[in-house]
Formats: C-alpha cells, structure tokens, sequence
C-alpha cells in the first residue's frame, strides 16, 4: 500500500515518475484565466486567518459542506472563521473520492507546511499552526504568488475597467509574475439583460465614444481593446450559455434595447451573433486569443441567487446542443478571414468530442493548433475530467500542441492545481510509454511535457518574454 499522497502520489509508473519529477515539476506557472483581484494583488494585505484564505470565496468548498449539511451560518454567515474551518475539516475528513480532499491537503503541505491527514478532531491544531506560519512568513497575495514560480497571471476584466491596479502593481514592483488583464465583454454582449443600458453609458464614458448606435457599440469596444492591448492584455475570454448563431439586424436590435423595450430571444441571439463576429475580427487583428467557456447553467438556486447573488456555489452543467451553431460562427468568422486564434472550453464532458472534431476544421495557417481544446474546466478540473479532456484531444487532434492548464480561480492557493494537473498529465502520458505505446525517447517527452506545462502557453499567447 502507497502512503497517503506521498511524493509519487498519482503517479503509477517509474516512467510517470521520471516525466514528473525531471520534466515537469519545476516548470514555471502560465495562469493564463483566472479570476484573482488586482486590487487585492496590488494592496497586499497580509491574510488574517488560514480559513479566510483556504474558504473565503471558494464556492467547491462551499458546494461540498452544504452536502454535508453544514448550515450556511458556516459557510457564507457569519459565524468565526475559525469555527468555518472546524466546520470543513469536520466534512473533509471523509470526501473520499471528491478532489477537495487532495487540494486541501495540497495546500496545506505546500503554503503552510501541515502534513496532517485532516480530521475534525485536528482542526483546531492546523488551524493555530497554519495561523503562525501566516505571520512568520507575512503571508499576501505576493507571498503565494512569487513562491508558486508564477511567471504569468492573466486576470478576468470588464472592458470598461482602467485597469489602474495592474499598472501601480507593474510601478510597485512586488510581484515577479507579468500581471495582465484579459478583456471580458460579457455585460456588451448581454442585450436582453436590464444591466444592458446602464452598461452602455459606462461603457461611453470609459471609451470617450458617444454611443447611440450599433456602430457606436463596436467602435466603443474597439477602443477599449487598444487600450487593454497597450496594456499587455492578449487574450479575451467569453463565457456562453449554448453557443448563438442567428441571424438578425444588430442595429435595429441595439436601438430598440437602448430605448428600454425588451427584445425577443431572436433579437438576442442575432445581436450575440454579430457583436461575436466583430469581436473576433478586432482579436484577429491584435493576434489575441478568443476563449469561449460554453455550457453552464447559472443561479438556478433563486431563493440563494437573492440572498447571496452568482458564484456562490449554485451553478451546474448545461445540456445544450452547439455543434451546429459553433460551426457556423467560427465558418462565417474563417470565410472572412476574421477567425482569431481561440480556446473552447466544456462544461459538459458530452461535448469533448464536438469540440474535439471542432477543432480540425478549422486548423492550419501557420500556427500550430489554432484553436485549442480547453483544460477541464470548472466541475471537470479533477482527475476523471482532466484525463477525458486529454485523451480526446489526444484521439482527435494534437495533444503535444495544448497550452494547458489553468487555475479560473478567486483563491490565491489555487496554484497546487497546476501541480495535480501535471501530476494526471505525466501519469497518463507515462502509461503510454509504460504500455509500449509511445515511444520512451527522453528528447520527445521533454518536449512534450514542458511544453503542455509551460512553453505552449507562452508561444500560443505570445506573451513577452
């Protein structure tokens, strides 16, 4: 028997092993989509209380204690942050099966030094422990992120911010990690919504453009990605319901909302169709890389929705039908000559193979793997998603190709997960080779595994170095 997540835990072969500890494990970190706060990176607090940082605004861990039947008092009330921490160690200690119980006890062992199997009748001792070595070591965002060998963080921004903490963050000279925005339209593109108009005006006052037409929209936004360009930004990131394709006049659509009267879904989705194409140009244009997350279902816990409002734990996985309407808009954008470089992303583990095929249609050009097949994302960032995410790129396109893995994280500890990943990636690449399935060429596998860890990222992004 292996003892409990040791230094060869996940990986099952000498080959694995070898990949792991010579190939993979030092590489430095490319978090190209995240969720983390450049206010927060800028400010650099000092954390107060491992639970604050282990918990706080991480909806896996929340999700999971209300399966335990932990009362919401504990999980997002108000009781102490240390009786929420004994509330979570208390369910931990029997989520066998569930990967919460290898991040936490990876971030326990990597940021504080426990190496405590966690029970609820030690929660107290780690909490103490874990709460000294804050101190002794002045634990910030900085502190996580300078010891994790983060060379890249690219942050989630509305097209409308200033972008002001990433620059006092580039002049304070704290973080070693390159700091960049990655522009996030969503709020433009989301017509049919009553935060559309207001948005409008705070999308012209931050663009200088007046916007009273469609044209206006476009030119406004277009604005916006110069200036987030001028600021290291080259990725933009959309996350999708089911994937839009219709056709429709934008024009006439985005008048009608601006004057306060409700549009048909059609209406919607013509203007999601059109505002997309036109996106995507502009990204060409800059060289950026579009990345669409498709397939959640959000806030479907209304009486939580009111009482705590999104990503608080009460999102799912989506059962929309894209093949045909993906296909259309990435075809109409590759007609034109408009299509950017582009990451597709799953929440639904059906669609792997959709997008898997997806992927080669529309491949070439010079670049390799133009359009990416996203990391498991989301519900699928543990071992069974990762592999199936793997195994079908692998099947159906370029495997050595993929940039990788990625935090889309609000916890500054969620670095440990580029560690699981490339722990799953070397074990199941590893087994290949174990199997007499691929070849054991040291040169080969050094380049595969670095690149998928690191080097793709950087290249694919093009992000200096």
């Amino acid at each position: 028997m292996k003892k409990f997540m040791d230094a060869d835990f996940m990986l099952n072969s000498e080959t694995a092993v070898k990949l792991y500890e010579e190939y993979a494990r030092d590489m430095p970190i490319c978090d190209y989509h995240c969720h983390l706060s450049p206010k927060a990176m800028y400010e650099d607090k000092e954390f107060g209380n491992v639970a604050e940082i282990l918990l706080g605004g991480d909806h896996y861990k929340w999700r999971y204690m209300r399966s335990c039947g932990i009362d919401e008092e504990y999980i997002t009330g108000s009781r102490k942050w240390k009786e929420k921490f004994e509330a979570f160690c208390g369910c931990l200690q029997y989520a066998v099966g569930n990967p919460l119980y290898h991040w936490t006890h990876l971030e326990l062992s990597r940021y504080f030094n426990i190496n405590d199997v966690v029970r609820a009748d030690n929660a107290k001792s780690i909490y103490e422990r874990a709460n000294e070595y804050i101190k002794q070591v002045g634990m910030s965002p900085s502190y996580l992120i300078n010891s994790s060998n983060v060379a890249y963080v690219c942050t989630t921004d509305d097209p409308v911010d200033d972008l002001k903490y990433h620059k006092k963050i580039r002049e304070k000279g704290h973080i070693k990690a390159k700091v960049l925005p990655a522009f996030r339209p969503d709020a433009a593109l989301n017509i049919e919504k009553s935060s559309f108009v207001p948005y409008v005006k705070r999308l012209a006052k931050a663009s200088g453009v007046s916007i009273k037409t469609y044209k206006d929209m476009v030119d406004a936004l277009y604005s916006r990605i110069e200036y987030f360009h001028l600021q290291g930004c080259r990725v933009s990131d959309h996350a999708l319901d089911g994937v839009p394709y219709a056709k429709g006049s934008a024009k006439k659509t985005f008048k009608k909302a601006l004057a306060g009267i409700v549009v048909s879904k059609e209406e919607a989705e013509a203007y999601k169709t059109t505002l997309l194409y036109d996106l995507g140009k502009k990204y060409a244009e800059k060289n950026w890389a579009m990345q669409l997350h498709i397939g959640a279902l959000r806030n479907n816990n209304s009486c939580m929705f009111t009482e705590l409002g999104p990503d608080t734990g009460f999102d799912s996985v989506a059962d929309y039908e894209i093949a045909e309407n993906l296909s259309r808009l990435l075809d109409s954008m590759n007609r034109d000559g408009v299509l950017p470089k582009m990451i597709l992303y799953t929440l639904n583990p059906k669609d792997n193979y959709v997008l898997g095929t997806m992927l080669g249609n529309f491949q070439g050009v010079g670049i390799k793997s133009k359009l990416q097949f996203g990391s498991g994302w989301w519900f699928n960032d543990q071992r069974d998603g990762m592999e199936a995410q793997m195994r079908a790129l692998a099947n159906l396109g370029s495997l050595p190709n993929f940039v990788g893995m990625l935090t889309d994280s609000r916890s500054f500890l969620s670095y440990t997960r580029h560690e699981y990943f490339r722990r799953i990636l070397c074990n199941l690449i590893g087994g290949w080779v174990e199997n007499g399935e691929f070849t054991d060429d040291a040169d080969t596998l050094e380049t595969i595994i670095k690149g998928i860890c690191f080097s793709n990222a950087v290249e694919y992004f093009g992000f200096e170095k």
